[in-house]
C-alpha cells in the first residue's frame, strides 16, 4: 500500500531528526516546507510547490535513499516508522507553522563536528544561518536564484 504524503513526511522527520528533540524536528520540518514554498529557483521549478515532490527529489535526503555509496542504507523512511510526536510535528508544519530560528533555510546538514561549513551545498548556493542541535541550517545565496 502506498504511503500517504503525511506519513512520509512524519517518517522523514523521524529519520532525519528524531534524536534532536522537538525543536530539532520542527527545524527540519521547517526547512523541508521552505522548499515547498520557495518562490524561485530549483525547488520551485522541479517540485512545483508539492511536498511529495520535494521529499522524493533524488539525492536530497539520505533517509529517502535505500542505498548510499553503493551500500544498503538501513536508516531510511521504510525502516523508520513514525510515532505520534512525528505526526504532530508534521501536522504543525503542514498547518503553516515555522520555527523562526530556521528563517528561510532550504538546506540542513549534520557536519559530525562542532563547526558548520560556511556554505552548503558545496556549490555555495546556501550560506550558514544557524545551528540547532546537530544540524546546521543554510539560507539561499544569490547563486540559488540561478538554479
Amino acid at each position: 500500500m502506498p504511503m500517504s504524503t503525511r506519513e512520509m513526511f512524519a517518517r522523514l522527520i523521524n529519520c532525519e531528526a528524531g534524536g534532536e528533540g522537538l525543536t530539532g524536528m520542527q527545524a527540519v520540518a521547517t526547512a523541508i516546507m521552505n522548499r515547498v514554498h520557495v518562490a524561485y529557483g530549483e525547488y520551485l521549478r522541479v517540485c512545483q510547490g508539492n511536498l511529495r515532490f520535494v521529499m522524493e527529489q533524488p539525492y536530497q535526503y539520505t533517509c529517502m535513499m535505500e542505498t548510499v555509496g553503493g551500500e544498503y542504507n538501513p536508516q531510511n523512511i521504510w525502516n523508520t516508522p513514525a510515532e505520534a510526536i512525528h505526526f504532530e510535528v508534521a501536522d504543525w508544519a503542514l498547518a503553516g507553522n515555522k520555527l523562526s530560528d530556521v528563517d528561510d533555510a532550504l538546506w540542513y546538514m549534520n557536519p559530525f563536528s562542532p563547526d558548520c561549513p560556511p556554505f552548503f551545498p558545496y556549490n555555495r548556493s546556501g550560506v550558514i544561518f544557524n545551528r540547532i542541535g546537530e544540524h546546521c541550517f543554510y539560507i539561499p545565496t544569490s547563486l540559488y536564484a540561478q538554479t
